[in-house]
């Protein structure tokens, strides 16, 4: 089944496909997490009872103290409680209108309700106080990135690396806005540079992988796939790129299985189905699809 494949569609004319599919793939990547996110992953620890607890009682003995409601706030947004996060960085705010970190943590929150307006709306406030804010200019970067507006999203990343040359974020958005534009060797050299500023960090080995497949190194991108999964076993993307590697050189039976994997973390993950469905009916990757 493996060679009729290759024989019907061509070896050289299937990786390509393969890593069009995959760059789409990336693409997906919505900046709610890891380096995409700007430290916008959850952290249970942060956000546990006991230190929301002992902060509320710092707030109850500094009542005007904007720090202790923006810290306090921090807290509520790891825990996942945007309301009463959204409540502390207003107060912060209201205490210390200049307080461009609240502005910055609010307009997180804000990304991830999905109130995208009134998150740039912040991101703004914060760098109209401090420009060289790289918090913010990250966050507004992936804000820009997310829309499509690449040439805006690449002004706040390099000024962000202007600023702090060893901000891992920065290279590794960059990277995929180079990638999103078919940069792939410039996209590696970022990515590559965020792996080194911070190699314990799964998405960039992913997203060097998808540039990898995209200029047909199926073997590179293959080792950055499971180095990637090396750090996360639960990344689903990571897994769905697996897929697509071992599927551009023909080993469908770990290609199912690695969709399979995605589809276990991510119920319902559509490349991961349409990867399956490639792989059992033989077809070829449907660009766009």
């Amino acid at each position: 089944m493996v060679s009729s494949t290759r024989n019907r569609f061509g070896a050289m004319g299937r990786v390509a496909l393969l890593g069009s599919l995959a760059i789409a793939l990336a693409a997906c990547q919505s900046g709610g997490a890891g380096l995409s996110g700007s430290s916008s992953v959850l952290d249970p620890r942060a956000g546990s009872s006991v230190n929301i607890a002992s902060l509320t009682s710092v707030v109850e003995a500094n009542p005007n103290d904007p720090t202790a409601y923006n810290i306090r706030g921090t807290a509520y947004g790891q825990a996942g409680d945007n309301r009463r996060a959204l409540e502390d960085f207003d107060r912060a705010i209201q205490l210390n209108p200049r307080y461009y970190q609240a502005y910055a943590n609010r307009a997180l929150v804000y990304r991830r309700m999905g109130e995208l307006n009134a998150a740039l709306k912040d991101y703004n406030s914060a760098l109209a106080i401090d420009p060289s804010y790289d918090v913010a200019l990250i966050g507004r970067g992936n804000l820009f990135r997310q829309n499509g507006n690449y040439s805006r999203a690449l002004q706040d990343f390099n000024t962000a690396i202007r600023v702090d040359s060893s901000d891992a974020r920065a290279f590794h958005n960059r990277g995929l806005i180079y990638q999103a534009q078919g940069q792939h060797q410039r996209a590696i050299e970022d990515f590559a540079t965020a792996i080194g500023l911070g190699p314990n960090n799964p998405e960039p080995y992913n997203g060097r992988g998808v540039s990898y497949l995209a200029l047909n190194d199926i073997d590179s991108a293959l080792d950055d796939f499971n180095q990637a999964l090396a750090l996360n076993r639960s990344y689903a993307e990571a897994w769905a790129n697996r897929g697509l590697a071992l599927e551009a050189k023909g080993d469908l039976n770990k290609a199912r299985a690695a969709y399979n994997r995605a589809l276990t973390l991510q119920p319902g993950y559509a490349p991961a189905k349409e990867g399956i469905r490639r792989v059992d009916s033989g077809k070829p990757p449907i660009i766009g699809g």
